[in-house]
């Protein structure tokens, strides 16, 4: 009978997330929402089909494992290393204002400090998993804030397995005492240490060993099996032996096979079931969900609501304005947290078995994660809006910004910008300091051009400066920085990156500040060529035609073509190209100056 159960529960559980997962997919929204709402279907508060807690909470147990293993997997020292200067103490104080704040909120309701803490913690942390599909969607995932956002979420999930570990230690049975209390979380900060010793120092030999011996065999299934039970098997072994979550020790097991070289097979490979199980995982969590208590605790509701939607975004605004950084990446990052997903549950259901949180707050987070991660997706695609709205009131957006633009003093500038002396002709600009941005950098400085570097990544402005290398730390999609930059005086602009969103409103101020300047812009797609060109760029290029076209003069060298037929099967090549876009039959796109 339980097995029938079971099958039952995989099921029902299943199928609703699949269907509802799909319609969620459709909608533009996050799919981690429709697998909520399958929960909730499949839930016993809910009329119609029940499927059994009990099993899929042992099923959302395994997803647990496997979702920290993947984190441990993929987190990356260099990338959060990279953003370190952001992300560090922005997280750490955003995380900690936001649970103070929650804690608050919390005891006001009538919960008492030990509730109010765990309900505080588990509204600050945002879902990784929301955040990255967020991202990817609208492009922005490989980009500079799409780093630090990454890094600002891999740093809540470290503080996360840390408060995993504290929680137990500081409100688990026995702890009356100060000096209990104390013992106890020392005890356990010594077992955690312990257990990173042995695991990066003999796992890091160990499961690496293992791994190669499996993939020897060549056998997929076998690699596959050696992955879940490495997650597994170190989960189980964290808990029976050292007294530690089995979390924390899947993800230290993720952080060494991810330092190995099977990183990345294990990803393609094994983690496909990490992502049915933590499907499982979220439906279990929405079978949590009373409407009941909507009606019954609707104050408690709001508040999460609020602290979610509201009070979290403002105070990683204030937080970002104030270390220094510009108001658009200030709104994105608000925006990628205005919401909670799979950490907020695990530590709900952490408190929940330490005896601090009812099941009315776990259901209020349910509800804020629910509304939260449907509407994420359309409060990020009012970030553009909202910036442009701010950069048409000059006073307000440098009042935000006045952190942001002390960074680039006039002494600063006037030492990486060049001297008032400089001829115009050996004036340029470039937005960007990627492959091509540092291409075209060595170009012009060794054709005694200086030009000035506009970008957004603080690390690697400083990198530039150690190098004497003209640089401004600003976004070039408002008229301040390009003014500051020089723009007024410059002969060239070059946007080298491409796909920026901004690259229309960069065009523009640049040519309102300086109708004479040539402007030079990189696209990815074809399709964006003639936006960019009745925008005001002077000559636009397209990487789709650049390859097309290298590759197609590779092939006929390769069959002995004359560089009269490269030359002429190019140009036809690259008319074709444009004319399946409607654009123009050339490659790139001269506007004359008037």
């Amino acid at each position: 009978m339980q097995s029938m159960d079971l099958v039952l529960t995989l099921t029902l559980g299943l199928t609703l997330a699949l269907l509802l997962g799909y319609v969620m997919q459709r909608l533009h929204l996050p799919t981690v929402a429709g697998y909520l709402l399958a929960g909730i279907v499949v839930s016993p508060t809910t009329p119609g089909l029940v499927a059994n807690q009990e099993l899929a909470n042992q099923l959302a147990s395994v997803g647990i494992i496997l979702l920290l293993f993947g984190v441990g997997l993929q987190f990356n020292f260099k990338k959060l290393l990279g953003v370190q200067r952001l992300v560090l103490p922005g997280a750490i104080i955003q995380s900690l204002m936001a649970a103070t704040l929650g804690t608050v909120v919390a005891m006001l309701l009538g919960f008492d400090w030990k509730a109010g803490v765990a309900f505080g913690l588990a509204i600050c942390v945002a879902s990784t998993v929301a955040l990255t599909r967020v991202l990817a969607d609208n492009n922005k995932l490989h980009t500079p804030f799409g780093n630090i956002a990454v890094g600002w979420l891999v740093m809540e999930d470290l503080l996360t397995v840390l408060i995993m570990v504290l929680l137990p230690a500081i409100f688990g049975p026995g702890q009356t005492s100060i000096v209990a209390l104390s013992w106890s979380v020392g005890a356990s900060i010594l077992k955690i240490s312990l257990l990173i010793l042995i695991a990066f120092f003999l796992g890091a030999r160990l499961i690496p060993w293992l791994l190669r011996q499996v993939a020897a065999t060549r056998s997929r299934e076998l690699f596959t099996l050696t992955i879940l039970v490495v997650a597994l098997g170190i989960a189980v072994c964290s808990s029976m032996f050292f007294g530690v979550s089995m979390a924390l020790g899947a993800f230290l097991g993720g952080m060494v096979v991810g330092r190995s070289d099977f990183n990345l097979r294990a990803s393609t490979e094994a983690l496909p079931l990490r992502d049915t199980f933590a499907v499982l995982f979220f439906v279990s969590v929405g079978m949590l969900f009373n409407p009941h208590h909507i009606t019954q605790m609707p104050g408690l509701c709001l508040a999460a609501l609020g602290l979610v939607l509201i009070a979290k975004p403002l105070i990683a605004t204030a937080a970002i304005l104030l270390l220094g950084y510009p108001t658009r990446i200030a709104f994105s990052m608000a925006v990628s947290l205005a919401q909670i997903g799979e950490f907020s549950f695990i530590l709900a259901n952490l408190g929940n078995q330490l005896g601090l949180l009812s099941p009315a707050a776990g259901n209020a987070l349910v509800m804020a994660s629910i509304v939260s991660l449907t509407i994420n997706p359309m409060l990020f695609r009012l970030v553009d809006p909202a910036e442009h709205w701010l950069a048409r009131r000059p006073k307000l957006w440098r009042l935000l910004n006045r952190r942001a633009i002390q960074r680039n003093t006039p002494e600063e500038t006037n030492s990486t910008g060049g001297t008032a002396d400089t001829p115009p002709s050996h004036r340029a600009i470039i937005v960007g300091y990627g492959p091509v941005g540092q291409t075209l950098t060595q170009l012009l400085r060794k054709n005694n051009i200086s030009p000035t570097i506009i970008e957004m990544n603080l690390e690697t402005v400083d990198h530039l400066r150690s190098r004497n290398i003209a640089v401004m730390y600003g976004d070039a999609s408002h008229a301040e920085t390009l003014k500051r930059a020089g723009a007024e005086r410059a002969a060239t602009l070059i946007l080298s990156a491409p796909g920026i969103a901004t690259s229309p409103d960069i065009i523009r101020h640049a040519r309102e500040l300086n109708p004479d300047i040539l402007i030079l812009a990189h696209a990815s797609f074809l399709k964006e060529l003639h936006s960019l060109h009745h925008t005001g760029a002077n000559q636009v290029f397209s990487g789709e035609a650049e390859v097309a076209f290298a590759m197609t003069t590779a092939i006929l060298r390769q069959l002995g073509a004359s560089p009269d037929q490269i030359d002429r099967e190019g140009d036809q090549l690259r008319a074709d190209l444009l004319d399946q876009k409607n654009h123009s039959k050339k490659f790139f796109y001269d506007q004359p100056k008037d």
